[in-house]
């Protein structure tokens, strides 16, 4: 990564001086558009459809975006999964007013683990597990927009998991003269936040821009004990050759540290309710000062767009990524006649024999990092547009596991020494590493016909994915795992424009996504038993779906949309997380659950201001199926015909804002249907609606200074609610199989939604 960011830098700066005769400033904003890729342009703040919760989009699929407008007037705790939950099709858990956790949603039943997200080019997830760590990847103050592509993915972008849905964030531009924003904020349980940043304006007489920012976050956790912590930074600059062509270097930095979350079964979320949390008894594995999260990303991309003669151009996106730990849980380990993989050891190293068990902390100190280099080619020649694409990405990741005793007062240090068996062997459940190689290569035709009102897009995507994992204990079988997959992804986009309001547009995707977790291809080994707590994907296939949609929009008086949807899976995987009984610590299992569709409905209207209000409304309905019995337990259970887990029927938000240029202020509700949280729909979460407001006024100018006073409340009716599933099990409740087995359930684990909050912001601007 160092060496990357080195090597970018100093390839900037020498481009940059290199052209700096002849060159023209940027503009304020993106080059043009370059079909067939969209790109959403925002130019009239108080102007916009929805209190910025609606743009007009021409690109033949259903997208929805959030603009820099609606998303400043939100906390500034803000996360990109709970910003786009105001937005059609999608669930997402909001565990708190300040989290550092990865991100939960669902977009039209699909988890997050299916859905592709997307940073300034930057793959926003570990290509392992697909765990979404979007709060580590930028501040909501610096957020230009974020969009959601809903049934499908864009062909040139470098995922490796979009089934079905593609989340794309982008940075707000460097401004083009010196400007200075401090904000600083405060609210309920402690949280609080300062942020600053500054934007250099033109440096020297090089014609680069940039901007860097910083901010400090900290609360205490809105239920239970504990605390979050985290310090991140942002940073561009920008360089424009001539009119057409730009360079951008995007960094970002983020450190964190939060207790984390404890995920109830519905036994005892009915039990405790939001008081099942972490807990203060230092004996406990559930033990708060030991139960943490700390985690950390770097990145750096180097982007590129150059116009040439003859409608050629070529985009060039190098980027690298960090994402690493520690985690931290509780866990009683067997001084004697316990196991390290499946060999079996007398006694704990310096233990004499006992059969009691000790309490330790487990020390999980993982890391992934992936670099890649994304080049796209275009040619435009009359009513034709050609486009070649190339990705080729590159990951590791390696998981350790240390155990080390606790003190009766819940204590421990490194320099203690962790726990060893054998005469100097490290006890661990986990010792794996990962490495993975992609190529995909995608060619794409777009036609424009009839004066630009009939485009017609065809185009395939095929990708070869390597990957490759070792798991280092004794008699761990498989020992090292070795998956070699090629997948076709073809689609056609069609779009008519009948008159300048009105455009149909029909499409035909596909997508994939290769199995996640660990245990899709290795084992993990209990230390209590020596047998294996998950076992290999089995069959090992990746994920794929076929969509279709039919959409109509409007862009007048105001801007509406509205799509049916239908998708077919195959190799539809689910991954159940369970905790080991008696520790903190999570178990997670692959399960191929077949074949699965759905049909769907969804709406989206906004209006255009009228005396500073304008409205947001959307709606879906969806109606999903299980396609076939699933393997479970040496039998089958009785699924076919069964509701997706984690797919409600009904969603609905309603939007209202107000902005007189002085005053300002937002109200959104939204409605979740119930959902079932196992594949035979015998235990799920009830329906839930919450609603957030926000207040604002700008100030009077003092000088120079534009200063601006903002409240925020979260949950304003203080619902206490689970608000996702965090962990699905095939069944809760003992079932009979299809051959006449009794089978056993397994408890699904929830995401308990955040509880009140209000957060009170003061902030300057100085230009």
């Amino acid at each position: 990564m160092r060496y990357f960011l080195s090597s970018t830098i100093l390839a900037f700066g020498y481009l940059s001086s290199a052209l700096a005769r002849g060159s023209e400033p940027p503009p304020a904003l993106r080059p043009a558009d370059k079909a067939p890729v969209e790109h959403v342009r925002v130019t009239a703040r108080h102007h916009q459809a929805g209190g910025g919760m609606m743009v007009v989009h021409t690109v033949p699929k259903t997208v929805s975006t959030l603009t820099s407008d609606f998303i400043s007037k939100q906390s500034p705790m803000s996360t990109p999964a709970g910003l786009i939950a105001n937005l059609p099709g999608v669930v997402a858990s909001s565990q708190g007013p300040l989290t550092t956790s990865f991100e939960s949603f669902h977009i039209r039943g699909l988890d997050r683990t299916e859905i592709g997200v997307i940073y300034e080019g930057i793959p926003a997830a570990n290509p392992f597990t697909y765990s979404v760590y979007t709060t580590s990847m930028v501040d909501p103050e610096n957020m230009g927009a974020i969009s959601v592509m809903q049934g499908s993915s864009d062909m040139n972008a470098p995922v490796y998991n979009a089934v079905g849905a593609q989340i794309s964030m982008s940075l707000r531009r460097p401004a083009t003269h010196p400007v200075l924003f401090g904000q600083a904020s405060g609210g309920t349980r402690s949280v609080n936040k300062e942020f600053v940043r500054f934007d250099t304006g033109e440096i020297g007489h090089s014609k680069v821009y940039g901007f860097v920012s910083g901010s400090y976050s900290s609360g205490n956790l809105w239920r239970g004990p504990g605390s979050v912590s985290r310090w991140h930074m942002d940073a561009a600059l920008t360089r424009q050759w001539g009119h057409k062509s730009e360079s951008e270097l995007v960094f970002g930095y983020t450190k964190a540290d939060q207790t984390s979350w404890l995920y109830p079964t519905q036994a005892q979320w009915q039990q405790y309710g939001i008081g099942y949390t972490a807990n203060t008894d230092p004996t406990s594995p559930g033990y708060y000062q030991i139960y943490k999260s700390n985690t950390g990303t770097v990145f750096g991309a180097l982007k590129n767009h150059f116009a040439f003669a003859h409608g050629l151009s070529l985009d060039a996106t190098a980027y690298s990524v960090r994402f690493n730990g520690p985690y931290s849980w509780g866990t009683p380990v067997p001084v004697s006649n316990g196991y390290l993989g499946t060999q079996r050891y007398d006694h704990l190293d310096g233990y004499p024999p006992s059969s009691r068990r000790i309490q330790a902390v487990v020390n999980n100190p993982w890391f992934t990092i992936s670099s890649g280099l994304s080049l796209v080619g275009r040619w435009q020649k009359s009513f034709n547009t050609l486009s070649v694409s190339y990705w080729y990405s590159y990951a590791n990741q390696a998981v350790e596991r240390y155990y080390y005793p606790l003190s009766a007062q819940g204590q421990w240090t490194r320099s203690s020494g962790y726990l060893t068996v054998f005469g100097g062997r490290r006890l661990t459940e986990d010792a794996q590493n990962a490495m993975q190689q992609l190529n995909a290569i995608a060619l794409n035709d777009r036609i424009s016909l009839l004066g630009g009102k009939l485009t017609v897009d065809a185009g395939l995507k095929t990708a070869m994915v390597s990957r490759q994992y070792t798991m280092d204990l004794p008699g761990a079988d498989p020992y090292k795992s070795v998956r070699n997959v090629f997948v076709p992804v073809p689609q056609i986009l069609l779009s008519y424009r009948f008159a300048d309001a009105h455009q149909i547009y029909v499409n035909g995707t596909t997508g994939y996504r290769m199995p996640n977790t660990l245990s899709s291809q290795v084992s993990t080994y209990s230390v209590f038993t020596g047998r294996p707590q998950s076992r290999p994907l089995d069959p090992y296939e990746p994920e794929y779906m076929i969509g279709e949609e039919i959409g109509y929009r409007y862009s007048g008086a105001l801007i509406a949309n509205l799509a049916y949807f239908h998708y077919n899976m195959t190799h539809h995987q689910i991954t159940s997380t369970s905790y080991v009984p008696g520790t903190t610590n999570l178990i997670s299992q692959a399960i191929d659950a077949g074949g699965q569709s759905a049909d769907g409905v969804q709406l989206e209207l906004g209006t255009r201001p009228w005396h500073g209000l304008s409205l947001h409304a959307s709606g879906q309905f969806m109606k999903s199926r299980i396609g076939n019995n699933i393997a479970y337990q040496g039998d089958y259970l009785p699924t076919k015909g069964k509701q997706e887990p984690g797919a409600p029927r009904f969603l609905a938000n309603f939007g209202l804002s107000y902005d007189d240029g002085a005053n300002f202020g937002t109200f959104n509700f939204r409605y979740s249907d119930a959902q079932y949280a196992t594949l035979m729909n015998d235990q799920g979460i009830p329906a839930y609606m919450t609603a957030d407001l926000s207040l604002g006024r700008r100030l009077p100018k003092i000088g120079r200074v534009a200063p601006s006073l903002q409240l925020n409340l979260i949950n304003v009716t203080d619902q206490h609610y689970l608000s996702s599933v965090y962990g699905y099990t095939a069944a809760a409740r003992p079932q009979r199989g299809v051959f006449g087995s009794r089978l056993a359930g397994s408890q699904p684990t929830y995401e308990i939604g955040s509880g009140f909050a209000a957060i009170v912001g003061l902030s300057a601007t100085y230009e």
